[in-house]
Formats: C-alpha cells, structure tokens, sequence
C-alpha cells in the first residue's frame, strides 16, 4: 500500500478506518480521529477542534451501548443509522466526519482521473499547449458524454462565419 499511496494519504485511509462498526466499534481510535480532524482544518473551526475529542468519548459510549447500532457493518449504515436515531444532531462534528469520510475516495478518484485525462490530452505533439487551453480540453475529453449531445453544426457554421479564418473548415461526416 506504501507505494501506491503517499504517506498523507494512507494516514487518511488509516484514520478512517477507526469509523468501522463492526464487532462492537473495535477499531474505534479516539485518538486518530481527533487526527483526522487536523487534516481538515478548514472545515472545523478552533472550537470544533477542540471539542471534538471529548465529542467522539461520548458518541464512541453512546453508540456501543445503544442496541439499534448492534450489527452495522459499514459506514454507509452507520450514516443512515445516525440520521435515523438523530444522532446526527446529537453528535454533528462525528456526523460531519464521517461525511467527510464518504468523500475522500471520490476526490481521490477525481483527481486520478484527471491526471490519467491529462496523459491521453497532453501528448508530444500538444506539449506546447498553454494552460487554459489544456484545461478547457480536459474539460471536455471528462465530460465526453455531456458534449456528445451538443449539436456541432451551429457551433461549425459560427466558426465558419468568422471573419478572421485563414482557410474552410471542412465538415465533418
């Protein structure tokens, strides 16, 4: 995991973890959440952060005392069982933690995505590219699927009308 995972990012995936229900919360982590707080401090205020310790204490009693949260067995449960027992409003720094749980992998994923966008766009031959050009093309090759049901004719015929064009375009078919 090492070497696909920079250290950052595998110390997130490892905090995270701690949220796991199963087996009664066994791998709850006070101490690694309150961690995983100080990746994100923009999202919690000074005050959250220093609440959100003695927070996680009581909300870790809370759940493993409450016969509803018994046989949870993913994180995705646990969200939908907080809201159900509003316990998301009892304990909203845990509630937002494990929101922002949920989003890592998504981010992730996005950025990957983007960067592995970027080997297919940016080839020999477009290395010369300035930025804003290269982003409006990543934009595109990602949202292929938006772009295929825009119309190209309008588009063809707005170019074709310029004033400033050296040569035709010729149309495509």
């Amino acid at each position: 995991m090492d070497s696909r995972f920079s250290e950052t990012t595998t110390d997130l995936l490892i905090y995270i973890s701690c949220f796991d229900p199963r087996n009664s919360f066994s791998r709850f982590d006070v101490q690694k959440l309150v961690r995983l707080v100080h990746f994100y401090e923009d999202d919690f205020s000074w005050n959250e952060r220093m609440l959100v310790e003695q927070e996680l204490e009581i909300y870790i009693d809370d759940v493993r005392s409450d016969e509803r949260f018994e046989g949870i067995s993913d994180l995705g449960a646990l969200a939908k069982k907080m809201i159900e027992t509003m316990k998301n409003r009892v304990f909203p720094l845990v509630y937002w933690m494990i929101e922002l749980a949920f989003l890592l992998p998504v981010a992730t994923a996005t950025v990957e995505r983007v960067f592995s966008t970027m080997n297919i766009v940016k080839t020999d031959l477009r290395n010369r590219i300035g930025d804003e050009w290269i982003n409006d093309s990543l934009v595109v090759y990602m949202e292929k699927d938006v772009f295929n049901t825009v119309d190209n004719e309008p588009i063809l015929q707005r170019f074709q009308n310029m004033e400033s064009r050296r040569m035709q375009l010729s149309r495509i078919r």
